[in-house]
């Protein structure tokens, strides 16, 4: 039916229709669209395509194993690949130049930290490293020392007169190292501009001071080192010119192949003396088959000793086994028998000393007797006797302190039965 005979609501609700069906292709299209344009967003963030390449370069021996696009590795991670693989002209000093390219984000990081960050102008160096299936990658080990290679820090060319008149000189940070007319270096990369420092950097530079304000930082490079002019220059990542690429010692390692045949080579050497270790340790085997034999012998010999001793010991644990032992089976009576006879004589001995102390007491008393009486009479012949009774009586003294001491007082005890009578002696008259 054509358009012109439908009815005015009709064609106002057709309209309505096409329009909203316009509306629905259109925001439709535009969704795909984004979806795509984000896909490939997120693709290119990804793989890199945003980020500017570091370029990098080396010289190696030999180029075998090696192909454009094989991975560059730094800390376990693959941060780069191979972009180029020449070999040099004759008579020039290196073999084969290889080009990589640094290109990847260290997601891991909070800041998004490049991988470039981690190559540095000391301890970073290029390494080969292969498998037994025959794949190649280079390997970059993190720098240890020094500053980094590539920096993304904006440079400022600054004359002496604007860096002595900068508002903040503690945050602004040499871009080059300054040596003095000796060619001493007195200011390495990365030194401060303060004003301790900025004294003798103006005097030592003569027009203009390369730096860059340390809070300033872009999110792509900004400059590269430059070891031939001893200083940052800026990054342009469309020129194809060499002084944008920084070349990284490589530290080679000996091939695989050369490593196992030097391995052989050590096992080949080290044989002889294995064998020899081998012959050695054969004989130490026998000597200690030897010794086990003869120790064998002696065990079965010293049965009967060992059998001696618990019989021995099983004596000396009975009461009075030592003795037994020691002095045989009539030691023990004849030792009872001298000890009896011991005591006997003891007794004996105790018995006669008595006796004789008793004797001794009665010849004591009976000089005592004679002595008194012999005092009487000198006493009434005193003229005559004057001289014997004075000898006497000193006798009689002695002796009568003698009764009295304590060593001889029990010699001179009397019995109660037989006590004689008491002798009352007058006393002496002296003229």
């Amino acid at each position: 039916m054509p358009l012109q005979d439908l009815t005015p609501q009709l064609r106002t609700r057709l309209n309505q229709v096409e329009r909203a069906v316009g509306w629905f292709v259109f925001l439709a299209t535009a969704l795909l669209l984004f979806g795509f344009g984000y896909y490939i967003y997120h693709t290119a963030e990804r793989k890199g395509w945003f980020l500017v390449d570091a370029k990098f370069f080396t010289y190696v021996k030999d180029a075998s194993g090696l192909n454009v696009g094989d991975p560059v590795v730094l800390m376990g991670f693959q941060v780069g690949e191979i972009t180029g693989i020449a070999a040099m002209p004759p008579r020039t000093q290196h073999n084969v130049r290889l080009e990589f390219v640094v290109n990847q984000v260290n997601k891991n990081s909070k800041n998004i930290q490049p991988y470039y960050g981690y190559i540095w102008s000391e301890g970073s160096v290029v390494k080969l490293n292969a498998d037994f299936l025959g794949k190649h990658w280079l390997e970059i080990t993190r720098g240890t020392n020094g500053f980094g290679i590539y920096s993304t820090h904006p440079l400022e060319t600054l004359s002496l007169e604007q860096a002595q008149s900068l508002p903040d000189p503690d945050r602004w940070r040499l871009a080059e190292n300054i040596y003095d007319e000796k060619s001493n270096l007195m200011f390495r990369a990365f030194s401060s501009l303060a004003q301790s420092n900025l004294t003798r950097i103006v005097q030592l530079k003569s027009e203009s001071i390369l730096a860059f304000h340390a809070p300033v930082n872009v999110r792509h490079i900004a400059a590269v080192w430059n070891d031939a002019m001893q200083q940052y220059q800026k990054y342009d990542y469309r020129n194809e010119d060499e002084t944008n690429a920084y070349e990284l010692r490589f530290a080679e390692a000996p091939a695989i192949a050369d490593q196992v045949q030097a391995i052989v080579a050590q096992v080949q050497g080290a044989l002889p003396g294995i064998l020899a270790l081998t012959n050695k340790l054969a004989a130490v085997l026998d000597n200690a088959v030897n010794a086990t034999s003869n120790l064998n012998t002696t065990l079965v010999a010293a049965q009967p000793l060992l059998a001696n001793f618990g019989d021995i010991s099983a004596q000396l644990r009975a009461p009075g086994g030592l003795g037994v032992w020691a002095l045989g089976t009539n030691g023990n009576g004849q030792i009872q028998g001298a000890l009896t006879n011991l005591n006997s004589l003891l007794a004996n001995t105790d018995t006669n000393l008595n006796a004789l102390t008793a004797n001794i007491g009665l010849t004591l008393d009976n000089i005592a007797g004679i002595t008194s009486n012999l005092n009487v009479q000198v006493q009434a012949n005193s003229n005559l006797l004057w001289g014997i009774s004075k000898t006497v009586m000193d006798t009689d003294d002695m002796v009568q302190g003698l009764k009295r001491h304590w060593l001889l007082r029990s010699a001179f005890k009397t019995k109660a039965t037989n006590q004689p009578p008491t002798i009352n002696r007058p006393p002496m008259k002296t003229k």
